[in-house]
């Protein structure tokens, strides 16, 4: 989010405790567009504030780490709470730290980029894999998210293939 909206990224960024918001202006067919961007710190203390968050939402982006299966696991809950909460929102996965993800065993990678289709599946969810350090895919996210939202041409290839950052967005839903 930050990287998105600031266009900069400090290492010694420390993960959302609670909730972080931000607001970005663009311009989409000569309109200038300002939306909000919530995050959402992902322990499960913070469950409670999904419907700050989700109420209103357009889209909402379930991240996981790709380096720790466990985050993918949690995001079924994660979704179903969302669900309950904003039935209407355009649902995406996201897999962060995409830059030590593709360092991992190649039948690692497999089973963790395998799982995560079947469940951008099962939530009917675009899947982006992404590295905020190394600017993989962040401003495509985005693109994504409001191509999707207003219903505009998206040109950005897919990219489908265990080990390269996946980018699955065109026949979802």
């Amino acid at each position: 989010m930050v990287k998105y909206v600031e266009g900069s990224w400090d290492e010694d960024y420390i993960q959302t405790l609670g909730v972080n918001f931000m607001e970005k202006t663009i311009s989409i067919r000569n309109t200038e567009i300002t939306f909000s961007i919530w995050d959402l710190g992902g322990q499960r203390e913070f469950v409670n504030m999904l419907p700050l968050v989700c109420n209103d939402a357009v889209a909402i982006l379930f991240m996981f780490d790709l380096t720790r299966k466990s985050t993918l696991n949690s995001i079924k809950e994660w979704y179903r709470q969302g669900r309950g909460f904003n039935k209407t929102a355009i649902p995406f996965l996201v897999g962060t730290k995409y830059d030590h993800f593709v360092n991992f065993p190649r039948e690692d990678q497999e089973e963790i980029s395998n799982q995560a289709r079947r469940f951008a599946k099962a939530m009917r969810a675009s899947l982006i894999f992404s590295s905020t350090s190394h600017s993989i895919n962040v401003q495509k996210i985005f693109k994504i998210v409001l191509s999707k939202a207003f219903d505009l041409k998206c040109t950005i290839p897919e990219i489908e293939n265990v080990g390269e950052p996946l980018l699955l967005y065109q026949s979802v839903g």
